[in-house]
């Protein structure tokens, strides 16, 4: 089974393409597999979601979206995003990454297209939906998509083609600002503190810990991931071990002792208790299920 996309210390999420060599990433997937609520993350790639069953709110670059079922979401390149149930709502949906790789990799003229429309001036987000046609037709062609990646030899000039169709209807409808936004002083000092708690998530981490990472005090530091992350530092330091928590599970004969200790949690009883509440199983349930 393909485990969830990892995520960087910048938040930049590492992408395991379908097919080596060929940068375009497809999955059907639900969201109780992220604990109803995945990492914050941001890539280059452009990003198609399509519910197929259920909902989930979604975050992007501090706005959130509330997609249906057969309705979706086209999320721009170099966008934090993550999609989200508070109430622990299941979610069966499709997504669609597709890098720029996929186009321009020996063409200037193409570069030039996709940074014009899909640059830091052009708009974060666009919702799709089936009332509307050329949304209808986009959230139509994943699902085709879908199926032809499945098979056992898909046609990768089919789909090459079609995810270059998607990126052309989606970027004829986007619009454009007119002022450069750049990443602020404060962005950055997120990335650091997202650094600090991926390289030392294994070991007892405080908000202090977290702050003095980004040279702010505390409350500085809770501000921002609220702006930035839409949750405090301790939720996103938990996220996180259970994330890792539930990579050791899928891949290892590990117990659920040693993974509590290797994921920073203090006790097996703490790490089972928030693994249950944010899963809705524990441990070994999950071990067990996947």
């Amino acid at each position: 089974m393909r485990t969830p996309l990892g995520v960087s210390s910048d938040l930049s999420e590492r992408l395991n393409y379908n097919i080596p060599d060929f940068p375009l990433y497809l999955k059907r997937d639900d969201l109780s597999r992220y604990g109803y609520k995945a990492l914050c993350h941001w890539h280059t790639d452009l990003e198609f979601i399509f519910v197929l069953h259920g909902s989930m709110d979604f975050f992007v670059n501090g706005g959130i979206h509330h997609l249906e079922e057969n309705s979706g979401i086209f999320v721009n390149s170099k966008r934090l995003h993550y999609g989200f149930s508070e109430d622990h709502t299941e979610c069966e949906f499709i997504a669609l990454v597709i890098s720029p790789a996929l186009f321009f990799e020996h063409s200037l003229v193409t570069k030039h297209y996709f940074k014009e429309k899909f640059g830091s001036l052009s708009q974060d987000c666009l919702s799709l939906s089936k009332r509307i046609e050329w949304q209808k037709n986009i959230l139509d062609t994943m699902y085709f998509l879908n199926r032809e990646m499945t098979k056992d030899q898909p046609n990768i000039l089919r789909v090459m083609s079609l995810s270059t169709l998607l990126c052309a209807d989606v970027g004829d409808h986007l619009v454009t600002r007119k002022e450069h936004l750049d990443e602020t002083p404060d962005q950055n000092l997120v990335w650091k503190m997202t650094d600090y708690i991926q390289r030392n998530y294994d070991r007892k981490i405080s908000l202090n810990d977290i702050a003095g990472a980004g040279a702010i005090c505390r409350s500085k530091c809770c501000q921002l991931f609220k702006k930035y992350l839409k949750q405090s530092p301790n939720n996103y330091l938990i996220r996180y071990r259970l994330s890792k928590s539930r990579d050791l599970l899928r891949s290892t004969n590990l117990t659920v002792s040693e993974i509590s200790a290797l994921c920073g949690f203090q006790a097996p009883s703490y790490f089972t208790h928030v693994f249950n509440q944010e899963m809705g199983k524990t441990p070994k349930a999950y071990r067990q299920s996947q």
